[in-house]
């Protein structure tokens, strides 16, 4: 993997790294794998907690879900460590996209998805689970 170089001033250059010899291919659509389509974005939005920001003293603007969703699969497409997700890139930083996954982690957000794709792909015929079996999870067999 390539390391990140670093600035005479400690910032991240805005080359980032990727695994060797992995090239970031575009899907069908045109996009990269980190970039979340309409319609998976429309499944996923209702799911996610909302933040009500505070009346007084209401800080900082929270980071849109989406980029933040998208710097997330991001670093867990590269294998990039959180720090190093690039600015540039326009997914806020590392440790904003780690909290978020935190809070949705614990919100339950991606057990629920899960649920959802799993029924949806089971309703179209394409899940078929009849003939898997608990006990090899399980056991490793």
């Amino acid at each position: 993997m390539r390391s990140l170089r670093l600035g005479n001033d400690g910032g991240v250059s805005s080359r980032w790294c990727v695994p060797e010899g992995a090239v970031a291919t575009e899907t069908r659509g045109g996009r990269k794998p980190w970039e979340v389509d309409d319609g998976l974005w429309e499944r996923i939005e209702p799911l996610l907690p909302v933040i009500e920001r505070r009346f007084r003293y209401p800080g900082r603007r929270r980071l849109d879900d989406r980029r933040a969703l998208c710097g997330i699969l991001f670093v867990l497409y590269t294998g990039i460590p959180w720090r190093y997700l690039p600015q540039e890139l326009g997914f806020g930083s590392g440790m904003t996209c780690w909290r978020r996954l935190r809070e949705w982690n614990e919100a339950g957000v991606w057990q629920r998805l899960h649920e959802m794709l799993r029924a949806e792909l089971r309703a179209a015929g394409i899940l078929d689970l009849s003939r898997a079996s608990a006990a090899r999870a399980v056991c490793g067999r």
